[in-house]
């Protein structure tokens, strides 16, 4: 299959590229490098040869998009581009709309152009907004009602493509699935790809940055939730296994239809049992200090992902926090420096 993978150059679409790959499919990978990496591409063309390409462009530029689908004769996408700090997103909204929202139309209408007429869209746990207690785990019926402009920018192109899979007596109706996923950590087995944002803001990488000594410190931001150790909880979920679920979705478009589904090991850790896994894999001390809480940050999330495993059969293949961990400090030891 001839796949285009948009942010293909961030943490996330360079490992769904690196999968698909592997798996012996042509791979286009789009993005701006506003925040993907160059390193990570040159992993892909070194891995894919022939079979892959690199396109710079701006998912706001249709035309740049359609040209790139037409020439390489693309079949389906996997959509990543998108920008994702929550923080962020409050102080700029209007720049996530733009971004994850008016930028993924600039996406579809570029396909419908070309022909292309399947995707998979990276959705988030974020569109669940703050569920209640009696809610969790989240189930894919939970009512959603994000509480920040991330969370909206996204569950507004889940409407898109639901609205666009129902247009009545369309000639070839559109086929898309959005998967919403929780926090994503790890890196590639084999040590090719790793987790380098810049600015850092995900747990597992800051913490595994105090243990290489590039912070003295990691702020826990709230000690005083209603959980077992008064921190937040969170369901971790391996990035070789999320990246296995959209190839997974690949192979299970319908055209006409649109579906959603979770993903997640089904089982949340706390901020302080992720530090203790950190501790344990690097043998750092890696000290702590008390922070405010941040607000928006619900003190329980964690996925119920068998409507997946039952649809699917996907499963996810590492659910022991260590193993998550260890992945991601193999990398970020033998890459102190990130993709730089």
């Amino acid at each position: 299959m001839r796949v285009l993978v948009t942010g293909g150059a961030g943490y996330i679409g360079s490992h769904a590229a690196l999968r698909l790959l592997g798996d012996g499919h042509e791979v286009v990978v789009l993005d701006d490098f506003s925040r993907g990496n160059r390193g990570a591409v040159e992993v892909l063309a070194r891995a894919g040869g022939e079979s892959f390409r690199c396109v710079e462009a701006d998912l706001a530029n249709t035309r740049a998009v359609a040209d790139a689908l037409r020439s390489s004769r693309i079949e389906a996408v996997l959509h990543f581009a998108a920008l994702a700090y929550v923080g962020e997103s409050v102080h700029e909204p209007r720049r996530y709309y733009e971004v994850n929202t008016a930028g993924a139309l600039s996406l579809l209408r570029a396909m419908r152009e070309a022909g292309v007429d399947r995707i998979v869209f990276s959705s988030t746990c974020a569109t669940y907004g703050e569920p209640p207690a009696d809610a969790i785990p989240i189930r894919e019926e939970t009512p959603q009602r994000p509480v920040n402009p991330y969370g909206r920018s996204k569950l507004f192109f889940e409407s898109i493509l639901r609205d666009e899979c129902a247009v009545p007596d369309a000639a070839r109706p559109l086929a898309a699935i959005a998967l919403r996923y929780f926090n994503v950590a790890g890196c590639d087995a084999h040590g090719r790809l790793g987790e380098d944002h810049r600015p850092e803001t995900h747990l597992i990488p800051i913490a595994l940055e105090v243990a290489l000594g590039k912070r003295d410190a990691l702020t826990i931001f709230g000690d005083d939730y209603a959980t077992p150790d008064g921190t937040c909880i969170r369901d971790y979920v391996h990035v070789d296994d999320l990246v296995a679920a959209h190839v997974a979705a690949l192979g299970a478009l319908r055209h006409g239809e649109f579906r959603a589904w979770n993903i997640g090991i089904g089982r949340g850790y706390s901020v302080r049992e992720v530090v203790e896994s950190c501790r344990r894999v690097t043998g750092h001390a890696i000290p702590t200090r008390a922070g405010a809480r941040r607000a928006g940050d619900p003190p329980v999330l964690f996925a119920d992902a068998s409507a997946i495993r039952r649809d699917l059969g996907w499963t996810p293949g590492c659910t022991e926090l260590d193993g998550i961990v260890r992945s991601a400090w193999n990398w970020m030891r033998a890459n102190p420096a990130g993709y730089a």
